[in-house]
């Protein structure tokens, strides 16, 4: 059963102002058509009408308007000039305008947001003066701004202020044709429905009609102190939530069980405008619809983000997740292609455009490649295939880093959402068709926008991507509501309730922060000027805030939400209107609406597969690593070949230090082969040659590169250092980043080794051994667990293995950034190689006869694991 929503108090309002409305009618013997009664917002006009027609179902009814819908009747308005028209594409143009004009032109892009909101804030004021009289109150205004000087604490905010109430002066407003004496002529009657805050604009033109021909009636009376009728009818419920998904799931489910009952229309107040949209997304989700009266902003909307996404990646200093976001909102861009590109930005270890850039610029040129063969492999497929579409990504980029006039920047953005095939996608979208309009992106507008911007010098992209996202930041989406019938849920803010039959108000988002008793007055105004212009002050805010949410509360059901910590941690409390009236006796705790579902408890154990039909041919260091220290992880990353996806970011890291410092040594030592030089002096120019060699090939920003370049002089001295004892031993270069490839068994063993030395044999008068060499940069005291491990650690013993040499020595080189390198060698590096050979042939036919891989990591090895959401240790039931 549908719960009947008028109360009678409802009732009682609509009839008595009917009744009124019509006792004037009579009196002045005019017929209803010619009356125009103005509500104080335009979704009542709807209701109005219908009361009227269920009061006389026969002829004609008053004209119901808005100010604004009135005057748009009257005659349509064309801006002109510099006239404020409160829309925010064309307004930002002309405060960026006359900021320059004001000598302000280097502050402008600073300035012109604050100018735009103090006109805004004063042109219903000046509105609500008729013409005639505005030239007085005009120089009474100006009395009370403080003076203009250059030396002033504040005189960016006075000038800021002076130019408001100048331009609002000099402006012809929309609605200055209903003060002329035609409109009065062709209205002998006016009455005025109050709201909550009384309308200067609409009693400004009550007492433009004589005594007798004009009217103004409430809609809200404020109720005597202590007076609490209408909320004691009303079932107020309140529900406190852990964090904003729970105040939403909570409050969906308010609006469900609200609907199963009958109780519509439900109003879900529109308080917290991302709690509201959460709120409609998963009402969305069980097939509700929800029906926004005020829609929410273009900057929120997929079609909003496709043309910012675009600007932004234009910016010269675009990051890659910028220009990747950009590419995969583009439908002109390959999906497989873009796949290739991602890949390589986030493989290659620096996620930088720039790199990129280079990259594709150098066609025959190699990649930098990482030290490792199963690093090499993720990094160099495929490169040259996404070549083509980063030259093209950039063609167009370039086309957009000249300045030009606003006219130009239209053409210019237009061609590139083409070139895109943005544009298509944006049509066939309506909030996509609002954007296009907001912006004045189609061809017939341009002339709008021709001699609106005086300045005589041309925008930058980063001005007009400032002035593209404010416009969106500023124009609103609403879209259709498809339904035949009337809404079931209206998203509504609390002051347009007044004087509307719902059944329920789900109001979600009362906490101290965003319900607040006494809100705070917009803009920079004092006090005595806000008393002096006319602006509304902090009392008044706060009168209306309390008389709209009394009118709130008589709605027949009432749920109250509020959220008691933020998402950032911090505590919130209830609204202290909520306070209030949980003091004052009203309503009660509710218990939690969403239903509540039995799930089976299925209790999750280790996971074991079998890696039989999974056979693996190229095994390498660190594959075979992942092995011993979990097989599942093994399983996982190696036969199922599952990869997680790097961070995409342009910081360097530790690993990107690792990979240079590789590239530096391996060219230096290749230098130091070709051209042998013994004096410290002339390796060291060769050591900071190779430096800046390295540096270039990785493509690495100075800035970037800072914390570790700043460090270099004296890991150099200590290397250098280090090379010299190392050769007074008797050793010699051989080779850098070696590729070694070595069968055993059905497996191949692969690796890349850092070094390979020719060092003195242990027997007097034997040839040379080889020496493996594997650097590391990390902390000395790792590198000795690594020696101490013996069989637990196989880098080197793998490395090893790979030349099949019964005679080499292993180290490990730990290059310390602080200017000190120590080695660490290996003993009886043969023993240990023979005796992972044969744990790797033992483990792999037990892999090969089916047995289980169980999860077996323990500590560090699952901290950073990639398979840890896979085999979900966390809530293992062993």
């Amino acid at each position: 059963m549908t719960v009947i929503a008028n109360s009678d108090a409802l009732d009682a309002v609509w009839d008595s102002s009917i009744q009124r409305i019509h006792g004037l009618l009579q009196g002045l013997g005019i017929p209803a058509g010619m009356l125009v009664v103005l509500v104080p917002y335009a979704q009542l006009m709807g209701e109005a009408q219908r009361r009227w027609a269920r009061a006389f179902p026969d002829g004609f009814s008053p004209r119901f308007e808005s100010t604004r819908n009135w005057a748009a009747r009257m005659a349509s308005f064309v801006p002109e000039g510099d006239d404020l028209t409160l829309d925010a594409a064309r307004d930002t143009l002309t405060a960026r305008s006359l900021l320059d004009r004001a000598g302000l032109g280097e502050q402008r892009e600073v300035l012109a947001g604050p100018l735009l909101e103090a006109a805004c804030q004063l042109a219903p004021v000046v509105a609500a003066v008729a013409p005639a009289d505005r030239e007085a109150w005009v120089a009474h205004a100006r009395a009370l701004l403080l003076p203009a000087g250059d030396g002033a604490a504040l005189r960016y905010e006075v000038a800021v202020a002076r130019i408001a109430l100048e331009w609002v002066a000099a402006t012809r407003h929309a609605t200055d044709v209903l003060f002329s004496a035609h409109v009065r002529a062709q209205t002998p009657a006016l009455v005025v429905l109050d709201g909550f805050q009384p309308d200067a604009l609409a009693h400004a033109l009550c007492a433009q009609w004589p005594a007798d021909h004009a009217c103004i009636l409430p809609l809200w009376r404020e109720q005597e102190p202590g007076s609490t009728g209408a909320m004691r009818l009303s079932e107020i419920a309140f529900h406190t939530a852990t964090d904003s998904e729970d105040e939403a799931q909570r409050a969906t489910a308010c609006v469900l069980q609200h609907i199963h009952r009958g109780h519509v229309p439900v109003a879900l107040a529109a308080i917290d405008r991302a709690l509201t949209r959460r709120i409609s997304a998963l009402l969305g989700g069980r097939g509700v619809t929800v029906h926004d009266e005020n829609g929410w902003t273009l900057s929120t909307t997929r079609a909003g983000a496709h043309v910012m996404v675009a600007l932004r990646a234009c910016e010269w200093h675009a990051s890659g997740d910028e220009m990747l976001d950009w590419l995969k909102h583009a439908p002109a861009a390959d999906p497989e292609i873009l796949r290739q590109l991602e890949r390589w930005l986030r493989n290659s270890g620096n996620g930088g455009w720039s790199a990129a850039v280079l990259a594709a610029s150098e066609d025959n040129a190699p990649l930098p490649q990482p030290s490792k063969v199963d690093k090499a492999d993720k990094a160099d497929g495929g490169a040259s295939i996404w070549h083509a579409l980063v030259r093209q990504t950039e063609a167009l980029r370039a086309s957009m880093q000249a300045g030009r006039d606003f006219s130009g920047w239209l053409v210019a953005l237009r061609s590139l959402l083409q070139s895109t095939q943005q544009w298509d996608r944006l049509q066939l979208d309506d909030a996509g068709l609002r954007v296009l309009a907001e912006l004045r992106l189609d061809a017939m507008h341009q002339q709008e926008w021709e001699g609106l911007d005086r300045s005589g010098r041309p925008l930058t992209l980063t001005e007009f991507s400032q002035w593209v996202d404010d416009v969106l930041e500023a124009g609103r989406f609403r879209p259709d509501f498809d339904g035949e019938r009337a809404p079931q849920i209206v998203v509504v803010p609390l002051q347009q309730m007044l004087a509307r039959p719902f059944a329920a108000l789900v109001a979600a988002g009362c906490d101290e922060k965003r319900l607040q008793a006494a809100p705070e007055p917009s803009g920079a105004w004092t006090n005595a000027q806000r008393l002096g212009l006319g602006l509304p002050v902090r009392e008044a805010l706060e009168s209306v805030q309390r008389a709209a949410w009394a009118h709130a509360l008589s709605v027949p059901k009432v749920d109250v939400l509020w959220r008691i910590g933020d998402d950032g941690g911090e505590p919130l409390l209830a609204s202290p209107l909520v306070l209030g009236l949980q003091a004052a006796g009203f309503g009660s705790d509710a218990s939690d609406p969403r239903e509540v579902r039995e799930v089976p408890v299925e209790s999750v154990h280790m996971p074991r597969p079998a890696g039989d039909a999974l056979p693996l041919g190229r095994l390498s260091s660190s594959a075979y690593s992942d092995l011993r220290h979990c097989p599942y992880r093994f399983f996982a990353l190696r036969l199922l070949g599952l990869q997680e996806s790097d961070e995409l970011g342009t910081d360097v890291d530790k690993r990107d230090f690792g990979n240079w410092l590789h590239a530096v040594l391996q060219h230096f030592h290749g230098t130091l082969g070709k051209m042998p030089v013994e004096e410290v002096g002339g390796r060291r120019a060769l050591l900071d040659a190779a430096a800046q060699a390295a540096t270039r090939a990785y493509r690495l920003s100075p800035a970037e590169f800072l914390p570790f370049s700043a460090g270099w002089p004296a890991l150099r001295e200590g290397y250098l250092h280090w090379l010299a004892e190392h050769e007074a031993q008797g050793a010699r270069f051989l080779d850098a980043e070696r590729r070694c490839v070595q069968p055993l068994g059905s497996l191949q063993l692969v690796g890349t080794l850092d070094r390979v030395d020719a060092v003195l044999s242990d027997a007097p008068g034997e040839p040379s051994a080889m020496m493996v060499i594997d650097y590391k940069t990390e902390n000395e005291t790792v590198t000795r667990r690594r020696i101490s491990a013996g069989t637990e650690d196989s880098q080197l013993a793998f490395y090893a293995a790979l030349l099949g040499d019964d005679t080499l020595r292993a180290m490990y080189v730990n290059v310390g950034e602080r200017g000190e390198t120590r080695s660490f060698e290996q003993p009886d590096i043969v023993s240990l190689r023979d005796q992972l050979v044969e744990g790797i042939l033992h483990d792999f036919e037990r892999i090969a006869q089916g047995a289980a891989m169980p999860a077996l990591g323990e500590g560090a090895v699952c901290d950073y694991c990639a398979a840890r959401g896979l085999c979900r240790k966390d809530f293992w039931h062993e």
